[in-house]
């Protein structure tokens, strides 16, 4: 039975395989830590863990949306509340590492966390979930099409001369065409090389444009007044909402949100100096796509150019 009267927080070092949980009192005392497997039972005895010692009131966990996406999930299930662990506590390191030290670490940071100013874990497995792993294959296969142009180009320096001229001075899309086209004899490496590039250039090609179809689709149908506002194209939009999460409620004003994007001002006061300097943390795949929509509007957008000018 729970100690009548008495409080505990509760922190989570996730693994893979394991979740190390520590349990401290309002006053920072350790009161217990034990390893726990990642399963359905092993969630279920952590739960019976951290409400035997006291009344629980909070639990930290570290890497909600990785490894300990599966307790954070059970533990919302039943009405706990939980806070993200963006890290252990450096004073902490400075005695060691190991799973009860970063256990204790997260559990005195949830502990200390009075005005409930660490972050409140996003919500997986919803259409947000599905956006991101939709983005990723995106953006991934972007960049695999990027690295196959660049290659191409690249080995067309040092063809054979006839080649080379041959294929001098080509848009992309038709020297993608020619060389998915040739038919190189069985020794000549490197146009049978260059024929492999063009091809799987022509396939990213195709898997990119069905992932923007269907990023577009799920951007309109969660979102239709982000995707139809002036110089947000979708996977800008995409970007946006994954920042925000299944659950946006979380972000709890304007303020916030520029904050987690990298793009609020920061005091950088000092003595009779009062000035403020760029934030360069946050989510940067948030901060791009403001970036990109901030450079369409300046160009399209008369209120964005006034606002400049200003």
């Amino acid at each position: 039975m729970p100690t009548p009267h008495r409080h505990v927080y509760a922190g989570i070092d996730t693994h893979a395989d394991t979740h190390h949980v520590a349990i401290i009192d309002e006053l920072g005392r350790k009161l217990d830590d034990a390893e726990f497997p990642t399963t359905p039972a092993g969630y279920a005895a952590i739960l019976a863990f951290i409400t035997t010692l006291g009344t629980l009131r909070k639990v930290g966990i570290e890497g909600t949306a990785s490894y300990g996406a599966g307790i954070t999930a059970h533990l919302r299930s039943q009405q706990i509340e939980v806070r993200e662990i963006i890290r252990p506590n450096r004073q902490a390191r400075r005695g060691g590492k190991s799973d009860p030290i970063d256990a204790y670490a997260a559990a005195k940071a949830i502990a200390a966390d009075d005005h409930d100013r660490l972050p409140i874990p996003k919500l997986l497995g919803g259409v947000i979930a599905g956006l991101a792993n939709l983005l990723c294959a995106y953006t991934t296969a972007v960049k695999a099409r990027t690295t196959a142009i660049v290659q191409i180009k690249n080995k067309l320096v040092t063809a054979d001369t006839a080649f080379r001229q041959a294929h001098r001075g080509l848009n992309d899309k038709t020297l993608i065409a020619r060389l998915a086209a040739t038919r190189p004899v069985a020794t000549d490496y490197q146009r049978k090389a260059l024929r492999t590039l063009a091809r799987r250039y022509q396939n990213l090609t195709g898997e990119i444009d069905e992932l923007l179809t269907d990023i577009t689709t799920v951007v309109a149908d969660t979102a239709p007044a982000l995707a139809a506002a002036k110089g947000i194209g979708p996977i800008s939009a995409a970007k946006l909402l994954v920042t925000a999460g299944e659950n946006p409620e979380r972000i709890r004003s304007k303020e916030a949100f520029a904050a987690l994007c990298g793009v609020s001002p920061l005091q950088a006061s000092s003595g009779k100096t009062n000035r403020h300097r760029l934030n360069r943390g946050g989510n940067r795949q948030a901060n791009q796509a403001l970036h990109q929509i901030v450079l369409v509007r300046m160009s399209s957008d008369p209120r964005t150019r006034a606002y400049v000018a200003r």
